[in-house]
């Protein structure tokens, strides 16, 4: 199995090129058996895109724009979301594993109860997205996305590595964030920052992270 690894996470990914497996092509993610399983799906545009009580097994989501989307208790195990515009994204109580979602666009989505093992966000974009009460049960990653005023909250963020993310605004309320790995990003601006405790931060950081608390409290800084 292949692997990646950010910081402290080390993640295990979609075997989706291996010898002898053949995805293949399907018109709908929809299935009255409720699983659709080694399956490639793309290329297309919907006005919306609607699932509930699904299974998707060991396959790739590509090219896919929608101007709506709904997902609620999809069990995703290998999966990979590549090069899609999921708009309106409302994503509820669903579990994730071996999940890769790359250079994808989730703008102002909404993710509420999700649980994350082994779970990948590669350039994505997730302006003003609201995670709430999303937990990771595994290695989770989020590298080279960018957040501009996403909030998390009542999340479980522990041992979450954001690598190259672009933060600004970046809300994290209250939750766990034991060993969630912040290095490497710029952390002059998130919000919340009396939440981040026992985070883990670079050489240098701590500039940024009392930018960020100075703000936070309104405290103004001036000479004598």
């Amino acid at each position: 199995m292949s692997t990646r690894t950010f910081g402290t996470a080390t993640i295990t990914l979609p075997d989706l090129d291996e010898p002898g497996l053949y995805l293949t092509g399907i018109d709908t993610l929809d299935n009255p058996r409720g699983a659709v399983q080694d399956f490639a799906f793309g290329d297309t545009d919907l006005r919306s895109l609607d699932l509930s009580d699904t299974r998707l097994v060991t396959g790739r989501i590509h090219g896919v724009r929608a101007q709506h989307v709904g997902f609620e208790n999809l069990n995703l195990h290998g999966v990979e979301i590549v090069g899609s515009d999921l708009r309106a994204v409302r994503w509820k109580e669903s579990k994730l594993t071996r999940v890769v979602i790359l250079d994808t666009k989730l703008l102002v989505a909404a993710l509420d109860g999700l649980v994350l093992d082994h779970v990948l966000f590669e350039n994505c974009r997730l302006d003003y997205a609201t995670f709430a009460k999303v937990r990771a049960t595994g290695p989770v990653a989020f590298a080279g996305c960018v957040l501009t005023e996403a909030t998390f909250t009542d999340c479980d963020l522990s041992d979450v590595v954001f690598s190259e993310c672009g933060l600004r605004l970046t809300g994290f309320g209250p939750g766990r964030y034991r060993d969630t790995d912040l290095r490497g990003n710029d952390l002059s601006t998130v919000r919340g920052i009396t939440h981040l405790t026992r985070v883990r931060i670079g050489p240098g950081q701590q500039h940024d992270l009392i930018q960020a608390l100075v703000t936070e409290l309104g405290i103004t800084v001036e000479g004598d």
